[in-house]
């Protein structure tokens, strides 16, 4: 990646305004070498570039995606520490919550001081899995509804990154991998990795609706 094309890749018109910061970009990424990958060149600049104003529609897409894997990462976090998970699925859910946290990693480093504060969850969606960390059906049947629900919703907002190069590649990069996690659970769960040939995806409002039951505040 060169780290200079990251600011045409999120908004033309925000490079040409901060066409003086290239050097400060170019400079960083020269410093990290083979670890310049888009999210930590983001991050290692982004109080400088935040205080001239990122387009708010990348922001408010990449805090979306925050909010999910904020979710996702506490839920594995919860699980693994109550005994829930049997042994035999340990590495299993265990690799899925590292990726989850590796996510929350990449996102809050690409939106820097610009990234909404995770929330509070309630797990137990309002009362409606009263025993998810206790039952570990429930706990997978959950885990499945949650990957599914955030490979819908990084499809559904891969059309507003279009043109957005580095940062629609990383979206992507995110996204197999949560398909690759809803397989793999539907496997542990003994249910087909598939429904079909083709997946639908989700909107913003229609993602928010399934996840808000698991945000208590």
């Amino acid at each position: 990646m060169n780290p200079t094309t990251i600011l045409d890749a999120l908004d033309p018109d925000l490079a040409e305004r901060l066409g003086s910061k290239r050097d400060l970009f170019r400079k960083v990424g020269a410093k990290l070498g083979v670890l310049a990958t888009t999210p930590v060149v983001l991050a290692a600049v982004s109080t400088e570039a935040f205080s001239q104003g990122l387009p708010k529609q990348i922001v408010d897409i990449l805090n979306f995606a925050l909010t999910l894997e904020y979710l996702e990462d506490e839920f594995y976090r919860t699980a693994l520490g109550s005994g829930v998970v049997p042994g035999q699925f340990a590495e299993v859910f265990s690799t899925i919550g590292r990726h989850e946290s590796q996510h929350v990693a990449t996102l809050t480093g690409a939106l820097g001081g610009a990234a909404v504060a995770k929330p509070q969850f309630d797990f137990t969606a309002r009362g409606k899995y009263p025993d998810i960390f206790r039952n570990f059906a429930t706990f997978a049947l959950v885990s499945q509804t949650l990957e599914d629900t955030g490979v819908a919703a990084y499809k559904g907002q891969a059309p507003a990154l279009t043109g957005g190069g580095d940062l629609l590649t990383t979206a992507l990069r995110i996204h197999s991998v949560e398909a690759r996690h809803a397989a793999e659970v539907r496997r542990v769960r003994g249910v087909k990795s598939w429904t079909g040939a083709f997946d639908k995806p989700m909107t913003k409002s229609q993602v928010l609706a399934a996840a808000m039951p698991f945000i208590a505040g």
